[in-house]
């Protein structure tokens, strides 16, 4: 099944942030285009692309819908396909581990040398833990071919 593509926009306007959302979107679906999907995921992006073909504001509105949808498709090929752009797993673990890892960690020195303010040391460790499992998720998605040519800011 064919991926949809948004409608050309002449009233974009200066808004640098609008712009960048707009491209990053089109890009994404340019690479979605080149993969085979189900039905029913290409379907379920389909919906979501004609519904943003089919706001007419721009500025900020039409920047939060398309970070809506944007996430909402990452999420369902991540979900289903295990499909993920480049960076999506050292990003999300970044912030397991410092929360995970770092907290009880910087907690438990805290604890052992009597003295709270210790407990911020644990963060660059647990920032460091979730980059290392990160990044090697990222790299073995890149292997199995489950990586998309793209970058989310």
């Amino acid at each position: 099944m064919e991926i949809h593509q948004l409608r050309q926009r002449k009233d974009l306007g200066d808004d640098t942030k609008v712009k960048r959302g707009y491209f990053q979107f089109e890009k994404l679906l340019g690479q979605l285009s080149n993969k085979d999907l189900p039905g029913q995921i290409a379907a379920s992006i389909n919906s979501d692309v004609d519904e943003l073909n089919a706001i007419n504001s721009s500025g900020k509105e039409l920047r939060k819908q398309l970070l809506k949808r944007q996430q909402k498709i990452v999420r369902l090929l991540e979900r289903e396909l295990k499909l993920v752009p480049v960076n999506h797993y050292r990003n999300t673990w970044m912030a397991i581990g410092m929360a995970a890892f770092g907290i009880p960690l910087g907690t438990t020195f805290g604890l052992m040398l009597d003295n709270m303010a210790f407990i911020g040391i644990g963060l660059p460790i647990g920032l460091a833990i979730g980059l290392a499992i990160g990044t090697g998720m990222d790299k073995k998605a890149y292997e199995e071919g489950r990586q998309l040519d793209i970058e989310f800011e």
